[in-house]
Formats: C-alpha cells, sequence, structure tokens
C-alpha cells in the first residue's frame, strides 16, 4: 500500500511534489525534515524494481545486496580478499577439494545460527532451473553435480559435503586454483533455506518481502519493499556477527528521467545513486563522485565470424581499421570516467603491456575490402548492429556507421535495440553485437574464458560461433595454473594477442564503477562485483 507523505515513505502523489521541487519549488515539509536526519542515506535508485529476489544473480537492485547478506568472502575495491561468512578456507594439493570454516557467531537476523546446511541448500536453490538465477554458473559451474542440479536432472550438488554444522567440503569436477575466488561475491547468497522453499524445494513467490518474514544474514535488514511506489528501506540488523553499522537506516527511491536525477543529487535531496549513466558525469556531479575503481568489464562491438560479409576476414579487418576509436572515444564517454579500450583484458594483472593497438588507417582499410571476397562496398549486404539499447549505444553505433560511410563508402548500416532476438545459432543477418564481457575474479583467464574461448557465450552468441584452437588450448592451459604461476598470464597474455589478429571485435571503453555518492558520504567503496565492499562502515554527513 502507498504511505503518505512522511518523510520516510512517498506515495505517487509525493514523487511528484519531490519532482517539482527539483525544478525549482520548495521541498514537502515531510523531505525537509527528513533531508536534516543524521546518519540515514537517501538513494536515488535506477527504476521501479518489479522483482527483489537476492537469488537472481542481476537485476538494478544486485548493487545493493551487501546491505543485507553476508558473502562468502568479500573484495575491496582495490582487489584484496577478505574473510566474512567463511573465515578460512583451503585447498587440496591439486585443487580438487576445497574445505571452509564457517563463522562460528554467524546467525540471521532472527538468530538463526548459519550452518553448513544452509550453505549446501542455499547453492542447490540457486543451481536449480527454476530459481532463475542468471550468473550461477560463475560461481558453481565447476562443482561435482553443478550441471545435473542446473538442467534440472538432480536436487542436490554431489560435490558438497557437510563435515559439520561449520564447515563444508566441495569436491570439484577438476583443478580450479581459483575457486575460493568465484564464490567471493553476491552472485549466490547463503539464505535460511527452510524459510524459503515450499514443499517442492523451489523458491516462494515473494519470499524476500519484510511481510512474509524475511530474515537476512547482513549488517542491515529491509523493513519496506513498496511494489507500488518502488520505495526500498533497511534498517541496522541488531544480531549482525560483524561490526554494528554506522548508519540508522537506508533509503532507495526510483528516479528513471535521469535529468530529474541529476538534479536532486545536485540540490541535496539525495545522496547517492545506484548506476548513473550520463556522459558529463563528472562535470555535472563531481569528481568525486564519478570516481572509483576500475573494474574487468569492457563494452565492445563484436563481429560475426558465421554471416556474410564479416565472414570474410579481410572484411572484418577493413571495418576494424576504418574507424577512428580516438574519435570514438571523444563522442560517448569524453574524459572519463570510463576508459578508452585496446584489448579485452583490463583491471586483471594479466593485462598486457605490449599489446599492438588496431590502428586508424582508413587506407589499408580500402584496400583490405578492395581485396575482399566482396571487391567494393556496393557489394556488401547491408550491416546490421544489435544492442544498441542506450543513449551512449546509439551515439557510438552512428558515429561508426559515419565513419564506415566517409572511409568505406558503406551506407547502408541498421540498429535495433535488441540483443537476445537476434543472438544463437540463427542470428539471420547480423554482422555486428554491441556487448559487454566482465568478470567478478580478477583473474586474465576467467575473463578471456568468458569472451573468447569457443564455449562462453560470447563467442557462440555474438562472434557466430567463433573458435581458434590455438586461444582455447592456450585458456585451458593456463586455466590449470594457480594465480602465483606467472606462466598464467604469459598464456592468457598469448591466447589475447591471437585472438587479436583474427579481428572479431572492435574495442570500445572500459568500465570505471563510480563511487556513485556524494562527497558527504564516507567509507563508500565499490568492489568489482558492483557491491559496497564494507557497507557497515558507511557514514553520511561530516
Amino acid at each position: 500500500m502507498a504511505q503518505e507523505d512522511s518523510g520516510r515513505g512517498l506515495s505517487r502523489r509525493s514523487f511528484v511534489k519531490l519532482a517539482a521541487a527539483v525544478a525549482g519549488a520548495a521541498l514537502p515539509l515531510g523531505w525537509q525534515q527528513a533531508l536534516a536526519e543524521e546518519g540515514v542515506l537517501k538513494i536515488v535508485h535506477l527504476t521501479l524494481n518489479p522483482d527483489w529476489s537476492p537469488l537472481r544473480g542481476g537485476g538494478s537492485h544486485y548493487n545493493w545486496q551487501s546491505l543485507i547478506w553476508a558473502s562468502p568472502m568479500y573484495f575491496d575495491p582495490e582487489g584484496n580478499i577478505h574473510p566474512y561468512l567463511f573465515t578460512s578456507w583451503q585447498p587440496n594439493e591439486d585443487w580438487t577439494v576445497w574445505t571452509f570454516d564457517i563463522h562460528p557467531d554467524a546467525v540471521f537476523s532472527d538468530g538463526t545460527p548459519i550452518t553448513a546446511a544452509h550453505v549446501k541448500g542455499s547453492w542447490e536453490l540457486n543451481a536449480r532451473p527454476s530459481t532463475r538465477n542468471q550468473r550461477i554458473d560463475l560461481v558453481l559451474s565447476s562443482v561435482a553435480g553443478f550441471s545435473d542440479v542446473h538442467t534440472g536432472g538432480a536436487r542436490e550438488l554431489s560435490g558438497v559435503r557437510i563435515v559439520n554444522d561449520k564447515q563444508i567440503e566441495v569436491t570439484l569436477e577438476g583443478p580450479d586454483p581459483i575457486f575460493d575466488l568465484k564464490i567471493a561475491n553476491q552472485l549466490a547468497p547463503i539464505v535460511k533455506v527452510e524459510d524459503v522453499v515450499d514443499e517442492n524445494g523451489d523458491a516462494k513467490e515473494e519470499w524476500w518481502q519484510p511481510a512474509n518474514g524475511l530474515v537476512v544474514s547482513g549488517p542491515f535488514r529491509p523493513t519496506l519493499v513498496d511494489m507500488t511506489t518502488g520505495q526500498v528501506e533497511y534498517e541496522p540488523n541488531p544480531l549482525f556477527f560483524g561490526p554494528a553499522p554506522a548508519l540508522t537506516r537506508v533509503e532507495l527511491m526510483p528516479i528513471e528521467d535521469t535529468v530529474v536525477a541529476v538534479a536532486a543529487l545536485q540540490k541535496g535531496e539525495f545522496d547517492a545513486h545506484t548506476e548513473l549513466r550520463v556522459p558529463n558525469l563528472i562535470e555535472q556531479l563531481g569528481e568525486e563522485f564519478a570516481s572509483g575503481p576500475e573494474i574487468p568489464k569492457g563494452q565492445h562491438f563484436w563481429l560475426s565470424t558465421r554471416t556474410a560479409p564479416t565472414d570474410d576476414p579481410k572484411v572484418r579487418e577493413a571495418l576494424i581499421l576504418a574507424i577512428d576509436r580516438e574519435g570514438l572515444k571523444t563522442v560517448t564517454i569524453g574524459d572519463g570516467p570510463s576508459k578508452k579500450a585496446e584489448q579485452v583484458l583490463n583491471a586483471v594483472s594479466g593485462v598486457d603491456p605490449d599489446f599492438e593497438p588496431y590502428p586508424f588507417d582508413p587506407e589499408r582499410a580500402r584496400q583490405l575490402l578492395a581485396e575482399s571476397s566482396y571487391g567494393a562496398p556496393e557489394n556488401l549486404p547491408s550491416l546490421m548492429m544489435v544492442g544498441i539499447s542506450a543513449p551512449e549505444f546509439e551515439a557510438a553505433a552512428q558515429y561508426i556507421a559515419e565513419q564506415w560511410r566517409q572511409n568505406l563508402g558503406i551506407d547502408s548500416v541498421q540498429m535495433k535495440p535488441q540483443i537476445d532476438a537476434y543472438s544463437g545459432p540463427d542470428q539471420g543477418n547480423v554482422q555486428i553485437f554491441r556487448d559487454d564481457v566482465a568478470t567478478r575474479v580478477p583473474d586474465a583467464v576467467v575473463y578471456l574464458m568468458a569472451s573468447i574461448h569457443s564455449q562462453s557465450s560470447n563467442a557462440q552468441n555474438k562472434m557466430g560461433g567463433y573458435r581458434n584452437e590455438k586461444v582455447d588450448a592456450l585458456l585451458e592451459e593456463a586455466s590449470m595454473l594457480p594465480p602465483s604461476d606467472p606462466r598464467r598470464d604469459e598464456l592468457a597474455r598469448e591466447a589475447q594477442r591471437l585472438f587479436r589478429n583474427d579481428y572479431v571485435f572492435i574495442p570500445w571503453y572500459h568500465e570505471v564503477v563510480p563511487k556513485s555518492a556524494m562527497p558527504r558520504v564516507h567509507n563508500f567503496g565499490r568492489s568489482l562485483d558492483l557491491n559496497v565492499s564494507e557497507p557497515w562502515k558507511i557514514t553520511v554527513g561530516g
């Protein structure tokens, strides 16, 4: 039910008042009082979410999962791993069996001890197809029995064994020297399974609503998730087993209009934003708001090796060399905070310092097109780009199309917003896919396995079944080596250089995760998992 104006809840009528205030009118009295409250963090949320389940492995609400859920371990903004729900972890000699110890004082917000059974049951719940966790394979795919559970053929992970209430043992399908890094995030939250599942073992509808008895494990607990207004509120969890939170309350309110959102932040009516994307972010909200860690995530344009005319390597190379990518950077991301990309890898130890960027060489591009099986631009079929679903993507696509027109004489380029409708084996006439690639594990091999290995979704669905056997072999060999072995990064770099010479992508930019909080917000460091690393430390004011 919508709430009346109280300074804590906003009805639709109140939201209209807030929009008017942003435009220059006076704030409603309730909000004037609320703004004066100490210890309250007010967040502009990206959108009106229809689903706040933490089991989805994504969604705009994912950015705030660390407020209410304790992950097994967590990364700080510098990429260092810290114990959390798991206090220690140890692999056997060949990294096929891992043992994890659970914090002895860990409890849910109702006082129930968090046990190994909760860990096992939560991972199994996250792995089931009915849960619809879109990124669970990034966390648990190497665990014995995962594929059986994920495809619906089994209910339990055969590789997860309860040693005792506070210790769990995980057997993997093969060696995985970085399995500990893969679980240090919010993608597969540990929940009180007995409260969450129904008689069939599947998650209940809206179990995540406070009104349905939700219990959590993190420093805050939800007190309101209003599906009508979109307002969400958190208060400190008095039974949190970690440090006591400094904030007294957190409030989230959806504002989808970025102009209104920026104005509200500038006027001091909100303190932070979920994920604000505007090209002049630094100019409007300052360097501190826009500053943050560079994360291993890049936005690029991928060329299909299956669809004409990009099935011709010379056409692909011509399309890439015909683009002034410095100009592409200027018209799309400007001075930042994101950074121009040259290679797939970024923000991991394996970044190649000797990587050779693609040059801007229109003359060579015209020569390659003439040497191709098509011979001239008028012989090319129409080019189609998909994934052009936001203003910044549209600006980039239009710039690229204009470069092709000016430098290659290509006049027919179509742009479509959908990606999913065109991906898969039947890609129709699509040659160029705009999409991101990323990893939540700070490791070059994991990054490239998800980006350029032939079994990755990116290679199969965006690059038209791209396969380079030498690239695959190098990455597979590297994946068997521990992070401490320098050959792991060396092999990853070698694989990326081979990939470069196949001319299958147009590098665009690497992402920096802005702090997305005003200077009055302190200890708001984000990790490469997009969550606030240590939310119990956040303060407002001073």
